[in-house]
This record gives C-alpha cells, structure tokens and sequence, in this order.
C-alpha cells in the first residue's frame, strides 16, 4: 500500500531508538523514550495560499528531520510505523 499526504502535510518515519545509553547501559522497551529524528518519506502538493498558488516546502524528500516529541498523527501501513504531520511541526532539518 502506497500512501499519498494531501496538502501541506508530510509523511515520515521514526528513526530507531537509542538501544543503549551514552555510559553503554542497555536500555529497556519501556525506558526508551520517542526518537525525536525521522526520515520524509513523502509530501504532499504544498499550502494553498490566499493567491491560489501553493507554497513550496522547505524540506524534501530524504531529508532527516527533528520534530516534537507529540506531534503528528501515527500510523500503521504493511507492519511498519509511520506519522503524517503538517510542515509547520517539523523544528528542524538534520545536515
């Protein structure tokens, strides 16, 4: 199943949680907290604005991005975890 974000919201995925602690203590399922770093895997057309034309995103696909730790919508295609969030919940770009 292919999944198309609509307007001015973007598709991406988690990155993996750390599995261990910066000292090498391992840590456990429940203490490990949500990565705040993921992949675009998709965006939609872009924000209409008032002139009708849309607004071009300011990140792409492929991009390894910071967002807030309860942004977005999450869901679940094929076995795998996504989340849609619109732009404006992405704080940063990876470089």
């Amino acid at each position: 199943m292919k999944v198309r974000p609509l307007g001015d919201k973007i598709l991406v995925q988690r990155l993996e949680a750390e599995e261990k602690t910066a000292s090498g203590i391992f840590l456990p399922e429940s203490a490990k907290e949500k990565p705040q770093q993921a992949k675009v895997l998709a965006l939609g057309a872009g924000k209409v604005l008032d002139n009708g034309e849309r607004a071009p995103f300011t990140v792409k696909e492929g991009d390894t991005i910071i967002l807030g730790k309860w942004g977005g919508t999450e869901i679940k295609v094929d076995g795998e975890d996504y989340m849609v969030m619109g732009e404006d919940e992405v704080l940063a770009i990876v470089e």
